[in-house]
Protein backbone atom coordinates (compact mmCIF):
# COMPACT_ATOMS: atom_id res chain seq x y z
CA UNK A 1 0.00 0.00 0.00
CA UNK A 2 1.47 3.37 -1.04
CA UNK A 3 1.94 6.10 1.51
CA UNK A 4 0.11 9.38 0.79
CA UNK A 5 2.22 12.05 -0.83
CA UNK A 6 3.62 14.28 1.90
CA UNK A 7 5.44 16.77 -0.37
CA UNK A 8 4.18 20.24 0.75
CA UNK A 9 4.69 21.67 -2.73
CA UNK A 10 2.43 19.06 -4.33
CA UNK A 11 -0.10 19.57 -1.54
CA UNK A 12 -0.19 23.30 -2.26
CA UNK A 13 -0.51 22.71 -6.00
CA UNK A 14 -3.41 20.32 -5.44
CA UNK A 15 -5.21 22.92 -3.32
CA UNK A 16 -4.64 25.67 -5.89
CA UNK A 17 -5.90 23.34 -8.62
CA UNK A 18 -9.07 22.75 -6.63
CA UNK A 19 -9.74 26.44 -5.86
CA UNK A 20 -8.77 27.94 -9.22
CA UNK A 21 -11.72 27.92 -11.63
CA UNK A 22 -10.02 29.62 -14.57
CA UNK A 23 -13.13 31.70 -15.17
CA UNK A 24 -12.12 35.02 -16.85
CA UNK A 25 -15.13 36.69 -18.45
CA UNK A 26 -15.11 40.24 -19.86
CA UNK A 27 -16.90 41.34 -16.68
CA UNK A 28 -14.03 39.99 -14.58
CA UNK A 29 -11.46 41.89 -16.64
CA UNK A 30 -13.50 45.10 -16.34
CA UNK A 31 -13.69 44.49 -12.58
CA UNK A 32 -9.89 44.28 -12.35
CA UNK A 33 -9.60 47.52 -14.30
CA UNK A 34 -12.07 49.23 -11.93
CA UNK A 35 -10.11 48.02 -8.88
CA UNK A 36 -6.87 49.38 -10.40
CA UNK A 37 -8.48 52.78 -11.05
CA UNK A 38 -9.94 52.89 -7.52
CA UNK A 39 -6.56 51.94 -6.04
CA UNK A 40 -4.89 54.82 -7.90
CA UNK A 41 -7.63 57.18 -6.72
CA UNK A 42 -7.19 55.93 -3.15
CA UNK A 43 -3.48 56.64 -3.39
CA UNK A 44 -4.08 60.17 -4.64
CA UNK A 45 -6.63 60.93 -1.91
CA UNK A 46 -4.41 59.51 0.86
CA UNK A 47 -1.41 61.47 -0.39
CA UNK A 48 -3.55 64.64 -0.47
CA UNK A 49 -4.12 64.40 3.27
CA UNK A 50 -0.38 64.43 3.94
CA UNK A 51 0.35 67.08 1.31
CA UNK A 52 -2.25 69.64 2.38
CA UNK A 53 -1.47 69.36 6.08
CA UNK A 54 2.34 69.46 5.82
CA UNK A 55 2.83 72.92 4.30
CA UNK A 56 5.23 75.13 6.25
CA UNK A 57 4.72 78.90 6.66
CA UNK A 58 7.16 79.77 3.86
CA UNK A 59 5.27 77.60 1.36
CA UNK A 60 1.95 79.20 2.32
CA UNK A 61 3.58 82.59 1.93
CA UNK A 62 4.69 81.65 -1.59
CA UNK A 63 1.12 80.61 -2.46
CA UNK A 64 -0.18 84.01 -1.38
CA UNK A 65 2.59 85.86 -3.21
CA UNK A 66 2.11 84.06 -6.54
CA UNK A 67 -1.66 84.43 -6.43
CA UNK A 68 -2.42 81.92 -9.21
CA UNK A 69 -5.83 80.26 -9.46
CA UNK A 70 -4.47 76.93 -8.26
CA UNK A 71 -2.66 78.49 -5.31
CA UNK A 72 -5.74 80.48 -4.33
CA UNK A 73 -7.84 77.30 -4.41
CA UNK A 74 -5.31 75.56 -2.14
CA UNK A 75 -5.51 78.45 0.33
CA UNK A 76 -9.31 78.39 0.16
CA UNK A 77 -9.41 74.71 1.07
CA UNK A 78 -6.95 75.25 3.93
CA UNK A 79 -9.11 78.02 5.38
CA UNK A 80 -11.50 75.27 6.55
CA UNK A 81 -9.13 72.44 7.50
CA UNK A 82 -11.72 70.36 9.39
CA UNK A 83 -14.06 70.29 6.39
CA UNK A 84 -11.16 69.44 4.06
CA UNK A 85 -10.01 66.60 6.32
CA UNK A 86 -13.57 65.26 6.64
CA UNK A 87 -13.96 65.25 2.85
CA UNK A 88 -10.67 63.40 2.37
CA UNK A 89 -11.53 60.77 4.99
CA UNK A 90 -15.06 60.22 3.64
CA UNK A 91 -13.81 59.85 0.07
CA UNK A 92 -10.95 57.56 1.06
CA UNK A 93 -13.23 55.28 3.06
CA UNK A 94 -15.78 55.02 0.25
CA UNK A 95 -13.04 54.15 -2.25
CA UNK A 96 -11.36 51.58 0.01
CA UNK A 97 -14.67 49.89 0.83
CA UNK A 98 -15.44 49.71 -2.89
CA UNK A 99 -12.04 48.13 -3.54
CA UNK A 100 -12.66 45.49 -0.87
CA UNK A 101 -16.16 44.65 -2.11
CA UNK A 102 -15.20 44.39 -5.80
CA UNK A 103 -12.00 42.47 -4.99
CA UNK A 104 -13.97 39.97 -2.89
CA UNK A 105 -16.45 39.47 -5.73
CA UNK A 106 -13.66 38.96 -8.27
CA UNK A 107 -11.84 36.45 -6.08
CA UNK A 108 -15.03 34.47 -5.53
CA UNK A 109 -15.56 34.31 -9.32
CA UNK A 110 -12.02 33.17 -10.06
CA UNK A 111 -11.44 30.89 -7.06
CA UNK A 112 -13.56 28.36 -5.21
CA UNK A 113 -12.67 28.61 -1.55
CA UNK A 114 -15.37 26.26 -0.26
CA UNK A 115 -12.84 23.50 0.32
CA UNK A 116 -10.01 25.80 1.50
CA UNK A 117 -11.40 28.60 3.71
CA UNK A 118 -7.97 29.50 5.09
CA UNK A 119 -6.63 30.32 1.61
CA UNK A 120 -9.85 32.24 0.97
CA UNK A 121 -9.23 34.30 4.10
CA UNK A 122 -5.62 34.98 3.08
CA UNK A 123 -6.59 36.09 -0.44
CA UNK A 124 -9.72 38.10 0.39
CA UNK A 125 -8.54 39.77 3.60
CA UNK A 126 -4.78 39.68 4.10
CA UNK A 127 -3.59 40.17 0.52
CA UNK A 128 -6.22 42.75 -0.46
CA UNK A 129 -5.69 44.72 2.79
CA UNK A 130 -1.91 44.65 2.31
CA UNK A 131 -2.24 45.96 -1.25
CA UNK A 132 -4.52 48.81 -0.09
CA UNK A 133 -2.18 49.75 2.78
CA UNK A 134 0.99 49.58 0.68
CA UNK A 135 -0.13 51.17 -2.59
CA UNK A 136 -3.14 53.15 -1.38
CA UNK A 137 -1.83 54.57 1.91
CA UNK A 138 1.84 54.20 2.83
CA UNK A 139 3.67 54.83 -0.48
CA UNK A 140 1.59 57.85 -1.61
CA UNK A 141 1.88 59.48 1.84
CA UNK A 142 5.65 59.05 1.83
CA UNK A 143 5.86 60.65 -1.61
CA UNK A 144 3.47 63.47 -0.64
CA UNK A 145 5.50 64.21 2.49
CA UNK A 146 8.57 64.94 0.36
CA UNK A 147 6.67 66.66 -2.50
CA UNK A 148 3.64 68.36 -0.90
CA UNK A 149 3.42 71.23 -3.40
CA UNK A 150 3.43 68.97 -6.47
CA UNK A 151 0.90 66.60 -4.94
CA UNK A 152 -1.44 69.33 -3.72
CA UNK A 153 -1.29 71.20 -7.04
CA UNK A 154 -2.29 68.03 -8.91
CA UNK A 155 -5.17 67.17 -6.54
CA UNK A 156 -6.54 70.59 -5.66
CA UNK A 157 -9.30 70.67 -8.30
CA UNK A 158 -10.59 67.13 -7.61
CA UNK A 159 -10.63 67.89 -3.89
CA UNK A 160 -12.45 71.17 -4.48
CA UNK A 161 -15.16 69.26 -6.38
CA UNK A 162 -15.34 66.57 -3.70
CA UNK A 163 -15.86 69.19 -0.96
CA UNK A 164 -18.99 70.25 -2.85
CA UNK A 165 -20.18 66.67 -3.45
CA UNK A 166 -19.73 65.53 0.16
CA UNK A 167 -20.67 68.86 1.73
CA UNK A 168 -23.74 67.52 3.65
CA UNK A 169 -21.90 64.48 5.13
CA UNK A 170 -18.77 66.52 5.89
CA UNK A 171 -20.89 69.15 7.65
CA UNK A 172 -22.39 66.52 9.96
CA UNK A 173 -18.92 65.18 10.80
CA UNK A 174 -17.48 68.65 11.45
CA UNK A 175 -20.37 69.64 13.72
CA UNK A 176 -20.16 66.33 15.59
CA UNK A 177 -16.41 66.65 16.21
CA UNK A 178 -16.81 70.29 17.24
CA UNK A 179 -19.45 69.27 19.78
CA UNK A 180 -17.15 66.55 21.17
CA UNK A 181 -14.24 69.02 21.33
CA UNK A 182 -16.32 71.46 23.37
CA UNK A 183 -17.46 68.74 25.77
CA UNK A 184 -14.09 67.06 26.17
CA UNK A 185 -11.85 70.11 25.83
CA UNK A 186 -11.70 70.81 29.57
CA UNK A 187 -10.80 67.20 30.31
CA UNK A 188 -7.74 67.07 28.07
CA UNK A 189 -4.54 66.53 29.98
CA UNK A 190 -1.93 69.23 29.73
CA UNK A 191 1.26 68.40 27.87
CA UNK A 192 4.46 68.92 29.84
CA UNK A 193 7.23 71.19 28.62
CA UNK A 194 9.56 68.20 28.28
CA UNK A 195 7.02 66.41 26.07
CA UNK A 196 6.78 69.48 23.83
CA UNK A 197 10.58 69.68 23.62
CA UNK A 198 10.75 65.98 22.70
CA UNK A 199 8.04 66.54 20.08
CA UNK A 200 10.16 69.27 18.49
CA UNK A 201 13.14 66.89 18.33
CA UNK A 202 10.97 64.28 16.62
CA UNK A 203 9.30 66.57 14.08
CA UNK A 204 12.32 68.58 12.90
CA UNK A 205 14.31 67.03 10.07
CA UNK A 206 17.97 67.27 9.16
CA UNK A 207 17.27 70.20 6.85
CA UNK A 208 15.70 72.34 9.59
CA UNK A 209 17.95 75.26 10.61
CA UNK A 210 19.52 74.66 14.02
CA UNK A 211 18.70 78.21 15.13
CA UNK A 212 14.98 77.70 14.43
CA UNK A 213 14.98 74.54 16.52
CA UNK A 214 16.66 76.34 19.42
CA UNK A 215 14.13 79.17 19.22
CA UNK A 216 11.23 76.70 19.33
CA UNK A 217 12.72 74.98 22.37
CA UNK A 218 13.33 78.38 23.98
CA UNK A 219 9.67 79.27 23.54
CA UNK A 220 8.60 75.93 25.03
CA UNK A 221 10.78 76.41 28.15
CA UNK A 222 10.07 80.13 28.49
CA UNK A 223 7.29 79.75 31.07
CA UNK A 224 9.41 77.49 33.31
CA UNK A 225 12.53 79.64 33.67
CA UNK A 226 12.94 81.73 36.83
CA UNK A 227 14.72 85.06 37.15
CA UNK A 228 17.53 83.61 39.29
CA UNK A 229 18.46 81.21 36.47
CA UNK A 230 19.33 83.95 33.99
CA UNK A 231 20.38 86.83 36.29
CA UNK A 232 23.90 88.19 36.51
CA UNK A 233 25.01 87.52 40.09
CA UNK A 234 25.89 90.35 42.45
CA UNK A 235 29.56 89.35 42.26
CA UNK A 236 29.63 90.02 38.52
CA UNK A 237 27.33 93.04 38.38
CA UNK A 238 28.85 96.46 37.75
CA UNK A 239 27.52 99.06 40.19
CA UNK A 240 28.23 102.54 41.55
CA UNK A 241 28.40 103.58 45.19
CA UNK A 242 26.20 106.59 45.90
CA UNK A 243 29.11 108.47 47.48
CA UNK A 244 31.25 108.31 44.30
CA UNK A 245 32.35 111.54 42.66
CA UNK A 246 31.09 112.56 39.25
CA UNK A 247 34.50 111.78 37.75
CA UNK A 248 34.45 108.28 39.29
CA UNK A 249 31.02 107.72 37.77
CA UNK A 250 32.27 108.73 34.32
CA UNK A 251 35.21 106.34 34.68
CA UNK A 252 32.92 103.43 35.60
CA UNK A 253 30.70 104.19 32.61
CA UNK A 254 33.67 104.30 30.24
CA UNK A 255 35.16 101.06 31.54
CA UNK A 256 31.96 99.02 31.70
CA UNK A 257 30.28 100.11 28.42
CA UNK A 258 26.91 99.49 30.05
CA UNK A 259 23.93 101.75 29.39
CA UNK A 260 22.30 101.20 32.81
CA UNK A 261 24.15 100.78 36.11
CA UNK A 262 22.70 100.08 39.59
CA UNK A 263 23.49 102.61 42.33
CA UNK A 264 23.78 101.53 45.98
CA UNK A 265 24.55 102.97 49.40
CA UNK A 266 26.99 101.21 51.75
CA UNK A 267 26.37 97.66 50.39
CA UNK A 268 24.99 96.15 47.22
CA UNK A 269 22.01 94.92 49.25
CA UNK A 270 20.82 98.52 49.49
CA UNK A 271 20.27 99.56 45.87
CA UNK A 272 18.62 102.98 45.63
CA UNK A 273 18.07 103.10 41.88
CA UNK A 274 19.40 102.78 38.35
CA UNK A 275 21.62 105.32 36.58
CA UNK A 276 20.87 105.63 32.85
CA UNK A 277 23.98 106.66 30.94
CA UNK A 278 21.87 108.61 28.43
CA UNK A 279 20.81 110.88 31.31
CA UNK A 280 24.48 111.75 31.88
CA UNK A 281 25.18 112.86 28.31
CA UNK A 282 23.78 116.41 28.66
CA UNK A 283 25.95 116.88 31.77
CA UNK A 284 29.15 115.29 30.54
CA UNK A 285 31.11 118.58 30.89
CA UNK A 286 29.93 119.33 34.40
CA UNK A 287 32.44 119.91 37.20
CA UNK A 288 33.55 117.45 39.85
CA UNK A 289 30.90 118.54 42.35
CA UNK A 290 27.95 117.89 40.01
CA UNK A 291 25.09 116.14 41.82
CA UNK A 292 24.75 113.14 39.53
CA UNK A 293 22.53 111.29 42.06
CA UNK A 294 19.63 113.51 41.01
CA UNK A 295 19.62 111.58 37.71
CA UNK A 296 19.14 108.17 39.34
CA UNK A 297 15.82 106.54 38.46
CA UNK A 298 13.83 104.22 40.77
CA UNK A 299 14.76 100.52 40.69
CA UNK A 300 12.34 97.69 39.96
CA UNK A 301 12.65 94.70 42.29
CA UNK A 302 11.60 91.10 41.59
CA UNK A 303 11.93 87.88 43.63
CA UNK A 304 14.30 85.12 42.60
CA UNK A 305 11.49 82.73 41.70
CA UNK A 306 9.76 85.18 39.34
CA UNK A 307 8.94 83.43 36.06
CA UNK A 308 10.56 85.31 33.19
CA UNK A 309 7.41 85.27 31.04
CA UNK A 310 5.64 87.25 33.77
CA UNK A 311 8.72 89.41 34.25
CA UNK A 312 8.83 90.21 30.53
CA UNK A 313 5.21 91.37 30.65
CA UNK A 314 5.87 93.62 33.66
CA UNK A 315 9.01 95.07 32.09
CA UNK A 316 7.05 95.89 28.94
CA UNK A 317 4.27 97.53 30.92
CA UNK A 318 6.68 99.63 32.99
CA UNK A 319 8.84 100.39 29.93
CA UNK A 320 12.09 99.56 31.71
CA UNK A 321 15.06 97.37 30.78
CA UNK A 322 16.50 96.21 34.10
CA UNK A 323 15.23 94.59 37.28
CA UNK A 324 16.94 93.93 40.61
CA UNK A 325 16.59 90.32 41.77
CA UNK A 326 16.22 89.95 45.55
CA UNK A 327 16.24 86.86 47.77
CA UNK A 328 13.73 85.89 50.46
CA UNK A 329 15.54 88.06 53.03
CA UNK A 330 15.50 91.19 50.88
CA UNK A 331 19.17 90.98 49.94
CA UNK A 332 20.27 91.60 46.36
CA UNK A 333 20.99 88.39 44.45
CA UNK A 334 21.77 89.99 41.09
CA UNK A 335 20.33 91.86 38.14
CA UNK A 336 18.34 90.76 35.12
CA UNK A 337 17.85 92.77 31.92
CA UNK A 338 15.40 92.68 29.04
CA UNK A 339 18.23 91.39 26.86
CA UNK A 340 18.77 88.45 29.23
CA UNK A 341 15.11 87.48 28.88
CA UNK A 342 15.00 87.76 25.08
CA UNK A 343 18.20 85.72 24.80
CA UNK A 344 16.40 82.74 26.34
CA UNK A 345 14.38 82.53 23.11
CA UNK A 346 16.55 83.83 20.29
CA UNK A 347 19.99 82.98 21.68
CA UNK A 348 22.85 85.27 22.54
CA UNK A 349 22.62 88.89 21.38
CA UNK A 350 25.96 90.63 20.95
CA UNK A 351 26.94 94.12 19.82
CA UNK A 352 30.24 95.93 19.48
CA UNK A 353 30.42 96.38 23.26
CA UNK A 354 28.96 93.07 24.35
CA UNK A 355 30.22 89.54 23.90
CA UNK A 356 28.72 86.59 25.67
CA UNK A 357 31.95 84.63 25.42
CA UNK A 358 33.88 87.50 26.99
CA UNK A 359 31.39 87.82 29.87
CA UNK A 360 31.73 84.14 30.81
CA UNK A 361 35.25 83.22 31.88
CA UNK A 362 36.13 79.74 30.64
CA UNK A 363 38.71 77.84 28.62
CA UNK A 364 37.83 75.29 25.97
CA UNK A 365 40.56 72.65 25.73
CA UNK A 366 38.69 70.54 23.17
CA UNK A 367 35.10 69.44 22.52
CA UNK A 368 35.10 67.29 25.67
CA UNK A 369 37.25 69.26 28.14
CA UNK A 370 36.59 72.73 29.60
CA UNK A 371 37.76 74.84 32.53
CA UNK A 372 35.10 77.09 34.10
CA UNK A 373 34.95 79.59 36.89
CA UNK A 374 32.91 78.21 39.78
CA UNK A 375 30.66 81.28 39.68
CA UNK A 376 29.55 80.46 36.10
CA UNK A 377 25.78 80.10 36.04
CA UNK A 378 24.33 76.70 35.16
CA UNK A 379 22.37 78.42 32.40
CA UNK A 380 25.52 79.86 30.78
CA UNK A 381 27.43 76.61 31.29
CA UNK A 382 24.75 74.66 29.41
CA UNK A 383 24.70 77.21 26.59
CA UNK A 384 28.46 76.98 26.11
CA UNK A 385 28.59 73.19 25.92
CA UNK A 386 25.30 73.18 23.97
CA UNK A 387 23.06 71.06 26.19
CA UNK A 388 19.62 71.54 27.72
CA UNK A 389 19.86 72.69 31.35
CA UNK A 390 16.92 70.46 32.33
CA UNK A 391 19.54 67.69 32.56
CA UNK A 392 20.53 68.99 36.00
CA UNK A 393 17.02 69.74 37.32
CA UNK A 394 16.95 66.63 39.51
CA UNK A 395 20.20 67.43 41.34
CA UNK A 396 20.75 71.19 41.25
CA UNK A 397 18.23 72.05 43.98
CA UNK A 398 18.40 75.82 44.57
CA UNK A 399 21.83 76.14 42.97
CA UNK A 400 22.30 78.68 40.18
CA UNK A 401 26.04 78.34 39.56
CA UNK A 402 28.39 75.53 38.62
CA UNK A 403 29.92 75.66 42.11
CA UNK A 404 26.46 75.43 43.66
CA UNK A 405 25.65 72.42 41.48
CA UNK A 406 28.75 70.60 42.73
CA UNK A 407 27.85 71.42 46.34
CA UNK A 408 24.31 70.10 45.84
CA UNK A 409 25.57 66.82 44.34
CA UNK A 410 28.41 66.34 46.86
CA UNK A 411 26.59 67.63 49.96
CA UNK A 412 29.70 69.30 51.43
CA UNK A 413 32.51 71.72 50.64
CA UNK A 414 34.97 69.80 48.43
CA UNK A 415 38.73 69.81 48.66
CA UNK A 416 41.08 70.56 45.79
CA UNK A 417 41.10 67.79 43.10
CA UNK A 418 37.78 66.39 44.31
CA UNK A 419 35.94 64.71 41.43
CA UNK A 420 32.15 64.76 41.18
CA UNK A 421 30.32 62.74 38.51
CA UNK A 422 26.78 63.08 37.23
CA UNK A 423 25.55 61.16 34.17
CA UNK A 424 28.33 61.54 31.58
CA UNK A 425 29.69 64.78 33.11
CA UNK A 426 32.74 64.83 35.36
CA UNK A 427 33.54 67.91 37.48
CA UNK A 428 37.02 68.22 39.01
CA UNK A 429 37.60 71.03 41.53
CA UNK A 430 40.82 72.80 40.53
CA UNK A 431 40.75 75.71 42.98
CA UNK A 432 38.84 76.22 46.23
CA UNK A 433 39.03 78.29 49.41
CA UNK A 434 37.16 77.93 52.69
CA UNK A 435 34.03 79.59 51.35
CA UNK A 436 33.64 78.84 47.65
CA UNK A 437 34.75 76.82 44.64
CA UNK A 438 36.77 79.03 42.30
CA UNK A 439 37.68 76.91 39.29
CA UNK A 440 36.31 73.66 37.88
CA UNK A 441 37.54 71.29 35.17
CA UNK A 442 34.64 69.74 33.20
CA UNK A 443 35.04 66.51 31.24
CA UNK A 444 32.24 65.25 29.00
CA UNK A 445 32.37 61.49 28.50
CA UNK A 446 30.83 59.99 25.37
CA UNK A 447 27.61 58.11 26.06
Amino acid sequence: MEEPDSDPHLWLLNIMANVFTGHFSPGILIGFLVVLVLLIFSAMISGSETAFFSFNPSQLKDFRAKGSRTNNTILTLLERPKRLLATILITNNFVNVAIVIISSYLSSQIFNFSSSPIIGFIVEVVIITTIILLFGEIMPKIYANYNPVIFATFMVQPLFILTKVFYPIASVLVQTTSFIDRKMGNKNQQISMQELSDAIDITVDENSPEQETKILKGIVRFTEIEAKEIMKSRLDAVSIEAGSTFRDVINVVNESNYSRIPVYTETFDNIIGILYVKDLLPHIDQKENFDWKSLVRPAFYVPENKKINDLLQEIQEKKIHMAIVVDEYGGTSGIVTLEDIIEEIVGEISDEFDSFLDDVEYTKIDDFHYVFQGKTSINDFCKIIDIDDVIFDEVKGDADSLAGLILEILGRMPERNTIVRYLNYEFKVLSVDHRRIKKVNVTIHKK
